[in-house]
């Protein structure tokens, strides 16, 4: 760990240890330790510049959620120390809603909720960052409609006119990162299977999902199966049938103690132009950007053949309604 400080033993102790003392331990102020001061973050509700912002940002999620958690379930990772290196990082976040803030008056509801961060790392600092959180899943345990809360949002921001734009790639800042991955053939695995489906092949899913997989999908859905990864896939596509689908960055692992695993970083880009899961299509001629995150693990369960048997796959309902009532002004 050449240029990281002595105390962690790995690329994923790093990345663990810090968001536990950062966000659990209250050491807010060590992010200008470990976050470099011009930072971009991206989530799909927007694009932040610098490490002010970030500190911004946390401090006001935990003043709404005093108790909150952030368990690190994986690190997905490639590079080295010398060049560089990217962690796809899955968390199960619990948090309970207890004072006013984004998500609205206190309610006192326990969230459970996950979150895929890609961080870029060197020297012992993070300095370019892509955050998808689930917002479906916080918002509906909170009793709310993702495209309520994306129509009320439009409103306490001032209206159409005033409200921040979610993410899209016209808006992006260029990072120092440039890598893609690895070509690790867990990722290439992973990467031609949801580029089949992504191209209508959905033949793939019985194929190469194990019949008794586990899912767990935007929205804070718990699936089963072929029928559940159909389902979502499905629901995802069908809204947006023409849209690019595009993969941004791919990861395979092979790891002592671990399943072989993968990580991707992806988008749809088009019209909303299909009956799906976001409802009857709007047409709208201004493309919809949709920014998504998956992870999956792999197993031989029978006779040898490996298949996907747990998968993760997450994007931002909100900003997606978000995208589409700023574009037919159903407000």
């Amino acid at each position: 760990m050449q240029g990281f400080d002595p105390k962690f033993q790995d690329f994923p102790d790093y990345i663990i240890g810090i968001t536990k003392e950062i966000w659990e331990d209250r050491g807010i102020g060590t992010l200008h330790q470990y976050y470099a001061p011009d930072i971009v973050v991206r989530s799909p509700a927007s694009v932040v510049v610098g490490n002010q912002g970030v500190i911004g940002a946390t401090m006001a999620t935990l003043a709404e959620f005093p108790d909150r958690t952030l368990l690190g379930e994986d690190v997905i990772w490639s590079g080295t120390p010398e060049t560089g290196m990217l962690s796809s990082h899955r968390l199960h976040s619990t948090a309970t809603h207890t004072n006013v803030g984004v998500y609205g008056a206190p309610t006192g509801i326990k969230l459970r909720y996950r979150i895929i961060a890609d961080c870029h790392a060197k020297n012992n600092q993070i300095d370019d960052e892509w955050l998808i959180r689930d917002q479906g899943a916080i918002v509906r345990q909170l009793g709310v409609d993702p495209r309520e809360y994306a129509r009320d949002l439009i409103a306490r921001e001032g209206g159409p006119e005033a409200s921040s734009h979610p993410f899209t790639p016209d808006i992006d800042i260029e990072g120092p990162y440039k890598g893609h991955g690895n070509d690790n053939e867990w990722g290439a695995r992973y990467a031609d299977i949801l580029t089949r489906i992504m191209n209508a092949d959905f033949a793939a899913i019985p194929r190469d999902y194990d019949r008794a997989a586990n899912l767990a999908y935007a929205g804070g859905i718990e699936a089963l199966s072929h029928d559940g990864a159909d389902q979502f896939w499905m629901g995802l596509r069908a809204s947006f049938p023409n849209a690019e689908f595009k993969i941004h960055h791919q990861i395979g692992r092979d790891d002592p103690m671990m399943p072989p695993r993968a990580a991707l970083r992806w988008s749809l880009h088009g019209k909303h132009d299909g009956w799906g899961c976001f409802g009857a299509p709007t047409g709208a001629q201004v493309y919809i950007y949709i920014m998504g995150a998956s992870h999956a693990e792999f197993g031989a369960l029978v006779g040898g053949h490996p298949k996907l048997r747990r998968e993760w796959a997450i994007y931002d309902e909100t900003a997606v309604w978000k995208q589409i009532l700023l574009h037919t002004g159903d407000l």
